[in-house]
C-alpha cells in the first residue's frame, strides 16, 4: 500500500480540521479587473496537476485551487497563448513517463506538462499523441481502470464522447444526448462532473447515466464564494473529540474510514478529502456501520446483527443473498465493536467488549479458532497493515506489532494521544 497508515490518518485529520473544497468560505476582494468565478463563469477546462492542486481555466486566466483570485495562465504554463479547449491529468501507472502529466489541448495541438514544465517535443498535433481523437475539443477527463473498463481518457465534443484506450490507442465513440454540453469535465474522488455554464451535472463515466437532482450551481460546491456553500459555519475539531466507527483497506488499496452516517476515502488525500454519505457507495447501509473488514476482494460491513458483503471496486455490489446474520455468516452473536483482517491473511479478528475472536474465513461454515481476552474494552475501531495493528478508543490509539502480541498482552500499553502537532487538530 503506497499510502502509510500514519500519512492517511494525518490526511484525514487535516481534512476534518481545515476547509474542504466543498465548503463555503468568504472569498477575497481580489482585483475587480480580473474575471470573477463567483459571478457565474463557464470554465474552459479543469484539471488537477501532479501534486493534486486543481486548476480552473477561463480565457487566458486560471484559478489555482478552490478559492483565491484569477491569475494569468502563463504564470503556470508559460507556453500557452490564450485559452485552452480541454485538459486532463494522465492516469497511466504502467508508463511512468506519462503518469500524472497534465495534457492541455488548444485547437489541433496538445501540450504535455510535468511539474509545470513543458515536455520536450511539445506541443504536438493531437493525432500524433491521441490518434482518432478530434481537434477543437470541448472537454477531456481521465478515467482509470475500475471506473472505466480500461485506463482511458474521455474526450468530449458536442454530444459525442470519444473513449480513448491509452494502452491500445483505440477510440470508441458514444453519444450521450441526455448529458448537457460539457465545456469542462472534472474527476474528483472517483466521481465525474460535467460543467456547463456555472452549473455542473454528475454522471457515470461508462454509460453517461445521470442520477440525482441535477444540475447544481458550481459555486455552492467547487469554489468558495460569499453567500454560497452548503457546509455552514466550520469549527475546528478538538483532538479530544476525535472518534471513528470503523476503518479498513480493500484489496485494491482503497482506505475507508466510517463515522456516523458518512465515510471518507483516505488514500485520495492528494486530491482532497471529503465526507460522503455511506449510502452513496453502500446504499443498503442507512444507519451507519459498527465494524468493517476486507477479505478476498470483498468488503464486510457489520451493523447490529447483520453482515453485508459487497464485491469491492469503484462501484460496490451487494452479494446476492445478503445481508445475513452474524450467526449465519461468522458463527458469532452479540454486538461487534471492531474487526480487522491483516494483509494476505484469512483470519478475521472480531472484537466484542474485552474479547477478541479469531474466525477462519477460508472454512465453510466459518470456524472459530481462538477466543481470547483483551487488556481493555470500549474499542471503537481497529485496523491492520504492514505497520502493525492500530486499536482506536476515542481520541487515543494503541499500537501492536502483531495480533499475537495483542492477544498476549495482559495490560494495556500507554495510549498514544492525538495532538495538534501530530494531526493539526485543536488541543
Amino acid at each position: 500500500m503506497a499510502l502509510t497508515f500514519k500519512a492517511a490518518f494525518l490526511a484525514l485529520m487535516l481534512a476534518l480540521t481545515r476547509a474542504a473544497p466543498l465548503e463555503d468560505s468568504a472569498a477575497g476582494d481580489g482585483d475587480s479587473a480580473l474575471p470573477d468565478r463567483c459571478a457565474g463563469i463557464e470554465f474552459d477546462a479543469i484539471t488537477p496537476d501532479d501534486k493534486g492542486q486543481t486548476f480552473f481555466f477561463k480565457g487566458d486566466h486560471v484559478w489555482k485551487g478552490f478559492d483565491g483570485d484569477a491569475q494569468p495562465s502563463s504564470q503556470y504554463f508559460k507556453e500557452l497563448n490564450g485559452h485552452v479547449d480541454a485538459a486532463f491529468r494522465m492516469h497511466n501507472p504502467e508508463n511512468k513517463g506519462d503518469h500524472d502529466h497534465i495534457y492541455l489541448f488548444l485547437d489541433d495541438k496538445v501540450f504535455s506538462y510535468f511539474e509545470h514544465t513543458l515536455e520536450e517535443g511539445y506541443p504536438k498535433e493531437i493525432q500524433e499523441d491521441f490518434p482518432g481523437v478530434p481537434t477543437h475539443l470541448d472537454a477531456a477527463v481521465e478515467c482509470p481502470k475500475g471506473e472505466c473498463i480500461t485506463d482511458s481518457v474521455l474526450f468530449f465534443k458536442g454530444p459525442d464522447v470519444h473513449v480513448y484506450d491509452i494502452v491500445t490507442k483505440t477510440v470508441k465513440t458514444k453519444t450521450w444526448p441526455h448529458l448537457p454540453a460539457c465545456t469542462s469535465v472534472f474527476r474528483w474522488l472517483e466521481h465525474y462532473y460535467c460543467f456547463h455554464g456555472h452549473n455542473f451535472t454528475r454522471f457515470q463515466p461508462v454509460t453517461g447515466e445521470v442520477t440525482g437532482n441535477y444540475p447544481k450551481d458550481a459555486r455552492r460546491y467547487f469554489m468558495r464564494c460569499p453567500d454560497f456553500g452548503h457546509g455552514g459555519e466550520r469549527t475546528t475539531l478538538k483532538c479530544s473529540d476525535f472518534k471513528m466507527d470503523a476503518i479498513t483497506t480493500d484489496d485494491t488499496g482503497r482506505m475507508y474510514m466510517f463515522k456516523g452516517s458518512n465515510y471518507m476515502r483516505l488514500d485520495t488525500h492528494r486530491d482532497g478529502l471529503h465526507a460522503f454519505p455511506i449510502t452513496r457507495s453502500w446504499k443498503e447501509l442507512t444507519n451507519g456501520v459498527d465494524a468493517v473488514f476486507s477479505y478476498n476482494d470483498r468488503i464486510y460491513l457489520i451493523k447490529g446483527d447483520q453482515v453485508y458483503i459487497y464485491k469491492a471496486g469503484a462501484h460496490f455490489t451487494l452479494i446476492e443473498g445478503y445481508p445475513k446474520t452474524l450467526k449465519e455468516e461468522l458463527n458469532i452473536e452479540g454486538q461487534v465493536d471492531a474487526a480487522f483482517v491483516c494483509p494476505g491473511q484469512r483470519t478475521a479478528h472480531i472484537i466484542q467488549g474485552r474479547k477478541i475472536t479469531y474466525i477462519n474465513l477460508a472454512a465453510t461454515p466459518r470456524e472459530i479458532t481462538l477466543d481470547a481476552p483483551l487488556p481493555f474494552g470500549d474499542i471503537d475501531a481497529a485496523f491492520c497493515s504492514s505497520d502493525g495493528i492500530k486499536i482506536f478508543q476515542g481520541s487515543n490509539y494503541y499500537h501492536y506489532d502483531s495480533p499475537m502480541l495483542l492477544v498476549m498482552s495482559r495490560i494495556a500499553p500507554i495510549p498514544l494521544k492525538v495532538t495538534s502537532a501530530m494531526v493539526g487538530c485543536e488541543d
